[in-house]
């Protein structure tokens, strides 16, 4: 079993320790992209635009899109 697996993370290819998360795989593109996914500032979609959870493991050659919502999230008290 290989010990790294490539993704895509917004186009650009990258590679991470096998049983990396989808937040791992984003911090390796842009460690503050990676903060604002945890602060629900963006959500990641996979290759059909389906969202996935940043604690999700990654398989070999997934493909990751991150979106930054320009609205406030649900649970913001000033939403």
């Amino acid at each position: 079993m290989s010990e790294t697996i490539r993704c895509f993370v917004n186009e650009r290819g990258q590679t991470v320790p096998a049983g990396s998360t989808v937040r791992e795989a984003v911090a390796s593109f842009d460690a503050a992209l990676a903060d604002r996914v945890t602060q629900g500032e963006a959500y990641v979609t996979d290759a059909r635009g389906i969202r996935v959870p940043s604690d999700h493991p990654l398989t070999g050659g997934a493909i990751l899109r991150v979106v930054v919502s320009a609205r406030a999230t649900v649970d913001d008290p000033d939403a």
